[in-house]
């Protein structure tokens, strides 16, 4: 049979994967090779050089670890596992086995193709694979290379984690509307989704989510507050835990126990961690031989566990609270992923949110709906052409796959093109619903096509055969010989996780800041395009030199990131344009136009330049990735981050409860970089939570500067009253009007952005108006100043300062003009300091102003 829809699902997990398929309307888990639902997501080169994957790949893990701990030597490992946390990245895995590095991509590409081996019945080469709400541009980027080009797929869908589990419980809810929070959970990374389901149609309103949270955090957590004491109390091992390279391979080698605990203690009150003699290879300083007998309560678990969830729980907090809900405006809570099994994280959760929903198998449900997705997805031309079966009749159908209707039209028509001669006279089609409940009765059919109304049956996938019979009711072998139709549920359209935006130098405060794409924001829903307009260049592009740049770096920012330090959210691309690439010189303080489109497949950028009414199309290309975080630069981004918050508790001004917060949050990023300070993982995952805590300082030193910039903005506004009084007209004084109109809204939210920004353009106006309004008078007035001032100014070049001045004031003496002595007070401003320049002087950045 020629699959007309993908039909197969995968969810792609850091620690477990699985793979479904759509069989008579129903997703089915299709079993692995030890006939469980799940299979471990951990890879193995063998001395033959043969790779493995899932359990003994996991069981050769276990091991390799223990085995490092003799004589504490790591040498190149043949086993690999968690490395979802490092798509998107340059990390590699040397493979001592294979003679050579292997990255994220090639290690998950192995595990695609082992799940698409499961299935016996059929080449897969059309699937829809998940990934987490959270997953950034380059870890989705990297997750299609691994599919597409390294595992042999060649249509592949990627679908966010959340919006699967919601498909799959959608179809058994009792209740169809109101709001659902899906709380996924997995091995290495923690989403939340907040899904609003109205007459059956589904629609993720906001996320949150953490890619460096998850059972990884459990089980290290197990190990860090349980494993570790047990063998200081018991062992002489202050020697071993006092090197980092020592540490590291217990800490690793003990994990495996840490995970078992988290698995039985989600089931049993108490569970005897047990080692036999031998089990944990090496000795102790005194030569006593390792062994572990621990009995774990609950009461152990929630103190080791419970700030780990504790994160993820407040996340879900946030998340609600930014959305103006809490827990009880929900009418479900869904629980995805292995950790949510915990009794502790279910009693937090009906705790501090409301009791969660467990009628789905939180270890399945993303991979059956992700399935169900695929159902809905047609296959590419390029894939069906290749599935074509030609001695089979071709017919082409359309209908929509989900809708919350219970009755769909169907059109059935033959393919003339695709069935050439061999088409009977007559072609007759009834369609057999698979509960042989319904039928549609026999309609003849024709390359024109026919419309059939079919039943379905409320809440789940209906699936129906296409039986195919000639004027003589001989049964035709037709392709596609069924379809499905899900009743109850329908999927609105994609949403951004993250806000899509630029790098600018604020006109307001001169740092560089993210800046959202408006039409970009985050949960917009996609494909989408954004622009941003009115920006300014900082200096003159030359056409033809190379050296002359204009760049705009692309970010993705999380929510709260507009306005923060560009550097605090995470980096896509620089897109940078060369005088090589313009016609004509584009000056300085030219505007530049932006619009973006963002769709699955690609994201370009369309750069406009007004004063030379030319365009320059970019498009992102999708093969960069992350670098590894220097845990040098990283211990030092901590120790200013604790000294900003000491600066701010000893100048005052700020609430201490604040302070204390972001404090404590420090400290615990400072306990886990410390733990494992040069591991590629944790590195990423420490930076990911300075990122946020930044996130903060930043709106706390800004609600600082708020008594100061509000003082400033009145004093600005005055003097453009002034301004404008003298030198004014209709249209400025109108101007000025807005602005006194605004001013109260801007002092009454106390946003010291949009005030910065108001002040700048103020600003410039009150420059306009005088500049026009003096004439020659205003340069002159530079002229004298710098005159007066020179000794004190820091001139790049003294003496062709002074040449070009008293140049300057022979103009002004005897023949003024604003066209001659414009030029040479400009010449003057670009020996200043970029500090020293008033709104006429040029930058010297490459990036644009806004």
């Amino acid at each position: 049979m020629a699959r007309t829809k993908v039909d197969y699902g995968i969810d792609l997990g850091t620690t477990n994967s699985a793979i479904a398929r759509m069989e008579g309307g129903e997703p089915v888990i299709k079993k692995t090779d030890t006939l469980k639902d799940t299979m471990p997501s951990c890879v193995y080169v063998n001395k033959k050089k043969a790779i493995q994957v899932g359990d003994v790949a996991y069981n050769a893990m276990r091991k390799d670890k223990l085995a490092a701990i003799r004589g504490f030597n790591e040498s190149a490992s043949n086993t690999f596992s968690e490395f979802k946390r490092t798509m998107g990245t340059d990390k590699s895995y040397p493979c001592a086995n294979l003679d050579r590095d292997l990255s994220s991509e090639d290690l998950s590409a192995e595990v695609l193709k082992t799940l698409k081996a499961f299935v016996s019945d059929e080449a897969i080469d059309a699937v829809v694979i998940t990934v987490p709400a959270k997953f950034t541009i380059n870890q989705k980027d990297a997750t299609m290379r691994a599919a597409k080009e390294l595992a042999g797929f060649r249509h592949v869908e990627l679908l966010q984690e959340p919006i699967a589990a919601s498909m799959a419980y959608g179809l058994g809810a009792g209740s169809k509307d109101g709001y659902w929070l899906v709380f996924d959970f997995g091995g290495g990374t923690f989403d939340a989704a907040l899904v609003k389901v109205e007459e059956g149609i589904m629609k993720v309103i906001d996320t949150e989510g953490d890619n460096y949270l998850g059972g990884k955090n459990l089980d290290f957590a197990i190990v860090d507050e349980i494993i570790v004491p047990y063998f200081r109390d018991n062992y002489s091992v202050e020697s071993i835990l006092d090197d980092e390279k020592k540490n590291s391979i217990f800490r690793y080698a003990v994990k495996y126990f840490a995970e078992e605990a988290k698995i039985q203690m989600s089931f049993n009150d108490t569970y005897n961690v047990l080692s036999d003699l031998g089990d944990i290879p090496g000795e102790d300083e005194d030569g006593k031989e390792f062994e572990l007998d621990i009995t774990i309560d609950q009461e152990m678990m929630r103190n080791a566990v419970g700030p780990v969830f504790q994160k993820s729980v407040n996340t879900c907090i946030d998340l609600l609270q930014r959305n103006h809900m809490v827990g009880g405006d929900l009418d479900a809570l869904v629980l995805v992923g292995g950790p949510t099994y915990s009794p502790i994280l279910r009693a937090m959760l009906a705790e501090q949110i409301r009791s969660p929903d467990v009628s789905v198998d939180p270890m399945t449900v993303v991979a059956r709906g992700a399935a169900l997705y695929a159902s809905t997805i047609s296959v590419s031309d390029e894939v069906r052409d290749q599935r074509r079966d030609t001695t089979k009749l071709q017919l082409e159908l359309g209908y929509e796959p989900t809708t919350v209707e219970s009755q769909e039209f169907v059109t059935v028509k033959l393919q003339k093109n695709a069935n050439g001669e061999n088409v009977p006279g007559k072609v007759f089609v009834e369609l057999v619903r698979a509960d042989a409940a319904w039928s549609s009765g026999k309609t003849e059919v024709d390359d024109t096509g026919e419309v059939i109304e079919v039943e379905l049956v409320v809440s789940k996938p209906n699936a129906f055969n296409i039986v195919a019979f000639d004027d003589n009711g001989n049964v035709l072998g037709v392709e596609p010989s069924d379809f499905t139709i899900i009743q109850g549920s329908k999927i609105g359209s994609a949403t951004l996780p993250y806000s899509i935006g630029i790098e600018i130098k604020s006109r307001g405060t001169g740092k560089l800041v993210f800046k959202e794409i408006r039409g970009l924001e985050k949960n917009q829903s996609t494909p989408a395009t954004g622009t941003v307009n009115g920006l300014k260049t900082q200096k003159p592009i030359r056409p033809g030199m190379r050296d002359d740049t204009l760049k705009v770096p692309i970010y993705e920012g999380d929510h709260g990131a507009e306005g923060s330090r560009a550097i605090h959210n995470e980096h896509i691309y620089d897109a940078v344009i060369t005088g090589e690439q313009l016609p004509k010189l584009l000056p300085e303080g030219s505007v530049v136009d932006l619009t973006m489109k963002v769709d699955r497949e690609r994201m370009t950028m369309s750069v406009y330049l007004p004063e030379l009414d030319y365009t320059i199309d970019i498009e992102v290309p999708r093969s960069t990735k992350q670098g590894e975080v220097d845990a040098d630069w990283l211990d030092s981004e901590i120790r200013k981050a604790t000294q900003t918050v000491t600066m701010l508790e000893q100048e005052g001004g700020v609430k201490q409860e604040e302070l204390t917060h972001v404090h404590a949050e420090l400290d615990d990023e400072r306990k886990q970089f410390e733990q494992d300070k040069h591991d590629y993982d944790r590195k990423k995952e420490v930076l990911n939570g300075l990122r946020r805590i930044l996130k903060k300082l930043d709106g706390i030193q800004a609600d600082r500067e708020w008594p100061k910039t509000e003082e400033e903005l009145k004093d600005v506004f005055y003097q453009l009253e002034e301004t404008n009084s003298r030198f004014g007209n209709d249209r400025t004084t109108a101007s000025v009007e807005q602005f006194k109109k605004k001013i109260p809204e801007v002092i009454k939210e106390q946003n010291v952005k949009i005030a910065n920004d108001m002040i700048d353009m103020m600003r410039q106006l009150d420059f306009a108006l005088a500049d026009e309004g003096l004439g020659a008078q205003m340069e002159i007035m530079y002229l004298n100043g710098f005159n007066q001032d020179f000794e004190t100014l820091d001139w790049a070049d003294r003496t062709k300062a002074r040449m070009i001045l008293d140049r300057g004031l022979q103009v002004a003496a005897s023949n003024p003009s604003k066209d001659r002595l414009r030029p040479v007070v400009m010449e003057l401003f670009k020996l200043l300091p970029s500090a020293d320049q008033p709104i006429l002087g040029g930058g010297e950045g490459s990036e644009l102003v806004g």
